[in-house]
């Protein structure tokens, strides 16, 4: 197993779109570039415009009108994304001809997984005994005396233990079923990309357990400030690192495009190109299965609000996606805001972005006048990425979910509020989901139940941490 390091390079995997969205059709063609040398400084990510020229390579990427309807489990549902990997315009295949076949082959194996018992037994066998799920739906009764008002009403405040998981957070989901997807698939060799740690840290951990080969890439910025997640990589067998998530998650794909024949890309978040938004959201979507099986029998209903914190957006997914059809329960979301929306440091890629296209998808992406991306900042290492999922964005523009943004101060409160009054240390990820409730609960009824997904643990973050409390 392999760490792999690339210090300080800026992305070249960067597509430019020939088209605007609005004009885009079934017929429409989107170009990338991918047979550019490696540089110092990216190619211009150029906003969506009719006059630009084309670049020599192409691949054609089309839209399907409307939602498709499909069987899974022997149930018709609505299936988000469409038959072409897009939620509405968000979404699709921005990728070099070289790696068309290997999505295709990715979606295909994947759908076939639905009516494999064998594969789903194994995975749940694994997720019971090796990950350590159902993970609880745990009552955060002085968080919620917190939040009481001066005549004793106020919500009930529910955390979603994910951060009980083995190896600490939700990631261990996906990447346990993406390694024996791999396996599968015939692919012994696995990458990944990570920026607080935890999908390397799961990534690896899979890997050891199934035996296959791992190269993990993670930015120097991020090594730095998640050093014991760095220590628990190289302890499983990984070695060093790029300077954010973004350049991180485009060296494993240049990587994945080099060496596609015989290597899986264990993407983590509900980013890049499909099927992997949708890939990863159903692997995922136990934490949403759960939470409303475990509503049921605590109070005999559904939540009425649930929150996540949102970077690429694989937590909240997970959480969002089992309730999405139930309009009565509210979906929000919490970016970073870092020092402030107005700061020009932050990641709040859906509260100040704009729609383009990053890592082989269209979404909502952080890029200046002339498309360049800016760079994100947020205290959280996992949540400093200048796009989002398509998916987030899609439920963002038909007004599903809300979204709304902290800052790196209101996250620390909120690191230091839960560690006293409920003794769980939450991910600084996780602290951005809790602090939102300093604004949510004043307006809520009485006895209203709202679940936070508790995405991670939060002792990568102490060392962080204690360069900014005093305590």
């Amino acid at each position: 197993m392999a760490f792999a390091a690339v210090p300080n390079c800026r992305s070249t995997f960067s597509p430019i779109l020939h088209r605007s969205s609005s004009s885009l059709s079934s017929s429409s063609t989107s170009t990338f570039l991918g047979d550019r040398p490696l540089q110092s400084h990216p190619p211009r990510l150029l906003k969506a415009r009719s006059s630009l020229p084309r670049p020599s390579r192409t691949c054609v990427c089309t839209i399907a009108p409307d939602r498709v309807e499909v069987e899974m489990d022997g149930v018709g549902i609505t299936q988000r994304p469409d038959a072409f990997g897009r939620f509405g315009k968000f979404g699709g295949k921005y990728v070099p001809e070289t790696l068309m076949y290997a999505l295709t082959e990715l979606e295909s194996a994947f759908r076939s997984l639905a009516s494999d018992d064998d594969f789903q037994k194994e995975l749940d066998r694994i997720l019971k005994d090796y990950v350590g799920r159902e993970s609880p739906l745990y009552f955060a009764e002085r968080l919620s005396n917190h939040y009481k008002r001066s005549d004793g009403t106020g919500p009930k405040i529910y955390l979603k233990r994910e951060d009980l998981n083995h190896t600490g957070a939700h990631k261990i989901n996906n990447a346990v079923a993406q390694a024996l997807l791999a396996k599968r698939l015939g692919k012994n060799r696995i990458i990944a990309e990570t920026g607080a740690g935890q999908h390397g840290v799961a990534t690896a951990t899979v890997c050891a357990r199934f035996g296959l080969d791992c190269v993990v890439y993670m930015g120097a910025q991020d090594m730095e400030r998640q050093a014991l997640n760095v220590f628990r990589m190289r302890l499983l067998g990984a070695e060093p690192g790029t300077a954010t998530l973004k350049d991180a998650t485009s060296e494993a794909i240049r990587d994945w495009v080099t060496n596609v024949e015989t290597t899986h890309y264990i993407l983590g978040s509900v980013a890049g190109p499909h099927p992997y938004p949708m890939m990863v959201r159903e692997f995922h979507a136990v934490i949403g299965k759960e939470t409303r099986r475990q509503a049921m029998e605590k109070w005999g209903g559904k939540p009425d609000v649930l929150v996540a914190c949102v970077g690429g957006g694989s937590n909240a997914m997970g959480l969002f996606h089992e309730f999405i059809e139930d309009p009565d329960v509210r979906l929000i979301g919490v970016e970073a805001a870092g020092f402030g929306l107005d700061s020009g440091k932050h990641a709040a890629t859906l509260s100040k972005g704009e729609v383009g296209v990053l890592h082989g998808a269209m979404c909502y992406l952080l890029q200046d006048e002339e498309g360049q991306i800016i760079e994100p900042h947020s205290i959280s290492a996992g949540l400093d990425y200048p796009g989002v999922g398509p998916e987030h964005s899609y439920l963002k523009d038909i007004g599903r979910a809300e979204y709304y943004s902290v800052t790196d101060q209101e996250a620390l409160d909120a690191f230091q509020r839960l560690s006293r009054l409920e003794g769980i240390i939450p991910a600084l990820e996780t602290s951005h989901a809790l602090a939102y409730l300093e604004k949510l609960c004043p307006t809520l009824p009485d006895g209203a139940k709202v679940v936070v997904n508790c995405s991670g643990r939060g002792d990568k973050d102490v060392e962080t941490a204690t360069k900014h409390l005093t305590i």
